[in-house]
């Protein structure tokens, strides 16, 4: 054990350096070194010992603040009182500010970064507060968090001032903590029917007949009917057995695709002006919760340079789980274009209702759409364009071009709807109802049949 000593007492030794070096002088200690070495300088030159007496007051009381200097700087901490909420809902935080030290620290300056969809009421301005040795002084904070997402809360940043003032530490950092800020569903409900079923669970009601709850008829006993299918008033009055026909109970898988190769317009948060993911992601969190709740399959497609996918499924699970894909639509541009195999139409179920969301900016994006159409998806376009979009110059030039743009984009609507692709624009609650009542009408047509 006396041999370990002296290596413990080198390793404490280069411990205590490392910890000094992370102290630095302040100008207040610079003015002191300089006026006392001034005066003394005086007093040589002079002769004047009164110099000297000037100049221990200002000598004494900075070898006494340098002789009891801390070793340690501030710790952080950024700490939330929830991981999620919605858009427009609130949030405490607490910012602790530590000190390890056996010296006191004589100020403290505390300032954290804010997201800007957080708003804080004192903003990103520091905080100021004084610790003592071996405790910790905590700074509450509310913020209001405006818009979906994940914003972060920090990372905080500490300087602790020290020593009468004549030195600063460095700084000790708290990492930043990040909220899931779930988007706010748009109301929406759709009455119609859906175009084609696939499964035997859910709410829609099949054209063909089956095991069901929904009546379609009555008609007369066969092999393999069930005899409590018996129609008995029927079958008395006509004298033969009749069943009663039922419509199988079928789900239906909808498949919705956003658009998110380009960002147009400000968002403004809850309460503001929409941007176009603005609404693209909270017309998808309103469209699938209503088919989820439905009892339908739905799945997601992130038409951009990811190419992400959320496999269908249905449940609250699967809810929960679309709010969490869709906290990380992003339009990141990458090094490569959207590979059209990517999102090809042997990607979708072929009874599966496709839903595009898209501002229709892209000609790449009415490509794809025409795709679905071309395969015989059951495809609607929902645009996501704000209608109230300002141009981004003013001028004669401008005004020109801007309404090039608006008749090639008109152009791309009526080229769409030439491929059979309804293209309704976004508002809310029964937006789709006349699109799904002409999908529906084009799926339960008779198909031509060559002979």
């Amino acid at each position: 054990m006396a041999r370990a000593r002296p290596t413990d007492e080198a390793a404490r030794g280069r411990h205590l350096a490392d910890a000094l070096r992370r102290w630095t002088p302040t100008q207040a200690l610079g003015r002191a070194v300089l006026l006392v070495g001034l005066l003394l300088a005086g007093a040589m030159l002079l002769g004047q010992v009164d110099l000297v007496v000037l100049a221990a007051p200002f000598a004494l009381g900075a070898a006494l603040g340098i002789w009891r200097r801390p070793a340690r700087v501030p710790t952080v901490r950024v700490a939330t009182d929830v991981e999620f909420l919605g858009e427009g809902g609130q949030l405490s935080a607490v910012l602790t500010v530590g000190n390890l030290d056996e010296v006191p620290y004589d100020l403290v300056v505390l300032r954290t970064a804010i997201s800007p969809w957080l708003v804080v009421p004192h903003g990103d301005r520091p905080y100021v507060t004084s610790v003592p040795p071996g405790t910790g002084a905590d700074l509450p904070l509310r913020a209001h968090a405006v818009r979906w997402g994940r914003p972060a809360l920090g990372p905080a940043v500490a300087h602790a001032v020290a020593a009468d003032g004549l030195l600063i530490s460095d700084p000790g950092t708290g990492r930043a903590r990040r909220i899931k800020v779930y988007p706010v569903n748009d109301v929406f409900e759709a009455d119609d029917s859906m175009p084609r079923a696939a499964g035997l669970v859910g709410a829609h009601h099949s054209r063909r007949p089956g095991e069901g709850g929904e009546l379609a008829g009555v008609r007369m006993f066969g092999a393999g009917d069930r005899l409590r299918r018996i129609d008995w008033r029927v079958s008395l009055r006509t004298r033969q057995l009749y069943v009663a026909s039922t419509l199988s109970d079928r789900d239906a898988e909808v498949v919705l695709v956003l658009d998110v190769l380009h960002e147009a317009g400000r968002s403004g948060g809850i309460h503001g002006t929409r941007s176009v993911l603005d609404t693209t992601v909270r017309a998808a969190a309103g469209i699938a919760e209503h088919y989820l709740h439905r009892g339908d399959r739905v799945a997601l497609l992130e038409y951009g340079f990811r190419a992400r996918r959320l496999r269908a499924a249905s449940g609250r699970r699967q809810y929960h789980t679309v709010l969490e894909w869709l906290l990380d639509i992003d339009t990141t541009i990458g090094g490569f274009e959207p590979s059209a195999d990517a999102f090809g139409p042997h990607t979708v179920s072929t009874n599966a209702l496709v839903v595009v969301l898209s501002p229709l900016l892209d000609t790449r994006a009415a490509a794809m759409i025409a795709r679905f159409a071309r395969a015989g998806r059951f495809v609607v376009g929902v645009d996501t364009l704000p209608s109230d979009l300002p141009l981004p110059v003013r001028g004669d030039w401008a005004t020109a071009a801007g309404r090039l743009w608006k008749l090639e984009r008109e152009n791309t609507l009526g080229q769409l709807n030439e491929h059979g692709v309804p293209v309704v624009t976004w508002a809310g609650a029964g937006s789709l109802d006349e699109v799904l009542r002409q999908v529906s009408r084009m799926a339960s047509a008779p198909k031509a049949v060559a002979r």
